[in-house]
């Protein structure tokens, strides 16, 4: 299943990938978020391969800015964004390319990537990542994370003047 994120941005697994889905979306660009997959060869898209694994101390986060760039500027057709099931990898990289390119909150972010795509679900490391580049572009957080039962989840905190807390996961 491809879910569509933005008017030209994407985000699947990778089983979902397929030349007639990719001309359906008009994607130009993809953005191949697996250390484990080659990337495809379709005629007319570009691919750019992110090889990070879906580990929590992967660095996911020294790809964010060259990531969202690319997205930014590829101005011939959609981009789409995937990893092995498009839940941990492919949706932070869409998060980070949200909160530098329109501006909002990883908060408003994770809001905007969960309502495209229910199930995603990224790793704690990449939460922590995502909460360091978003205090890199706007000096403060929007998210904090707490011990749950079902894991280290992602807890909305109201934005206060002083809304620094610690970082260690």
């Amino acid at each position: 299943m491809i879910s569509q994120v933005t008017p030209t941005l994407y985000l699947c697994g990778v089983e979902a990938l397929n030349q007639s889905a990719l001309a359906n979306r008009g994607v130009t660009l993809l953005v191949n978020a697996c250390a484990e997959y080659p990337c495809p060869e379709y005629q007319g898209v570009d691919c750019i391969c992110v090889p990070v694994e879906d580990r929590p101390h992967a660095p996911l986060d020294q790809h964010f800015d060259s990531v969202a760039e690319r997205i930014h500027q590829n101005r011939s057709g959609s981009s789409l964004v995937y990893c092995s099931a498009g839940r941990s990898r492919s949706p932070s990289l869409i998060m980070a390319y949200l909160m530098r390119y329109d501006g909002i909150s990883l908060l408003q972010a994770h809001q905007w990537v969960l309502a495209a795509r229910p199930f995603i679900r990224p790793n704690a490391g990449f939460w922590r990542q995502l909460l360091e580049y978003e205090r890199k572009l706007t000096h403060r957080n929007s998210i904090k994370m707490v011990a749950t039962s079902q894991g280290v989840l992602p807890e909305a905190i109201q934005p206060t003047q002083d809304s620094s807390y610690c970082l260690n996961l």
